[in-house]
């Protein structure tokens, strides 16, 4: 039986002071009416950006808290889960075996969005090497989707990606379906490219001089939320895309630092944001 309210699980960072993480898709999951739990891998005063030093959760801690929730049932009632930040490779291993008890204590799988975080353009890897390869061999294959930056893309395809014929070409060879942010979206836009295989459509937005972190967080959050309620593949990408573009709207309008998530959260779950669409294919 579905729950009354949809319950999601988030394996990531923790950051108190700052609007990224799993700490920032707590907010957009519950703008959703998404009951989200979050195990940190890691847990942050403000963002590492900013210097930051932080903790990182230890493996064994790490799996005593999913095992505690696996304890109650959690495991079997999940409706979502969404992995995205680990500083450990251990880390990784611990969440690939929690996808699969996952799937199999539940009649109905939850949706799995993988947010392969490695790195991004041009400062490259920002986790450990064996992070990356990890993520790479123990969560991509688990995932139903995965939300990748272009470079993320690259690095999970092992060739350069810089143009939307790129991209496409990679997402075949990664074999995941895809929602990539930071795709190319012509002059002064910014997209987000949606390709399950079979559809593949590029949603543009305008980019903006400066926006805060964790726009990828509110994106891979967001189109969770909407595969959760329902959505089409594609509906999902459309809703993200739209959020992501009135977060970043309302960040710059309001100076902010960070994106706006509690004060914005009804216009999360229904974005009002113009955004283009073009259909590749």
């Amino acid at each position: 039986m579905a729950n009354v309210v949809p319950l999601a699980l988030i394996m990531s960072s923790f950051v108190a002071a700052s609007r990224i993480g799993g700490s920032a898709q707590q907010y957009v999951l519950a703008a959703h009416r998404i009951d989200p739990v979050l195990a940190p891998t890691s847990l942050y005063g403000r963002s590492p950006a900013k210097g930051s030093q932080g903790e990182v959760t230890q493996p064994e801690v790490f799996a005593r808290m999913l095992a505690d929730m696996e304890a109650d049932a959690t495991f079997g009632l999940l409706d979502l889960v969404i992995t995205g930040h680990f500083s450990l490779p251990e880390q990784v291993e611990i969440a690939a075996g929690v996808l699969r008890r996952v799937r199999a204590a539940s009649e109905r799988p939850p949706v799995v969005v993988v947010d392969p975080i490695m790195g991004d353009a041009p400062k490259g890897l920002y986790v450990p090497e064996a992070v990356a390869e990890a993520v790479a061999r123990h969560l991509v294959p688990l995932a139903d989707w995965i939300t990748p930056n272009l470079w993320e893309l690259s690095r999970l395809a092992r060739r350069p990606v810089t143009t939307l014929a790129e991209a496409r070409a990679a997402v075949d060879i990664v074999g995941r379906p895809a929602l990539v942010t930071s795709a190319p979206a012509g002059d002064g836009q910014i997209g987000l490219l949606f390709d399950d295989g079979a559809e593949a459509v590029l949603f543009g937005h305008p980019r903006l001089e400066t926006v805060p972190s964790g726009t990828g967080d509110l994106v891979a959050a967001t189109f969770g939320a909407g595969l959760t309620k329902g959505l089409s593949g594609r509906a999902a990408a459309e809703l993200a895309a739209r959020a992501v573009a009135d977060a970043a709207a309302a960040a710059q309008d309001s100076r902010s630092s960070d994106l706006p998530l509690v004060a914005m959260a009804e216009r999360l779950a229904q974005p009002s944001a113009q955004v283009s669409v073009l259909r590749l294919a």
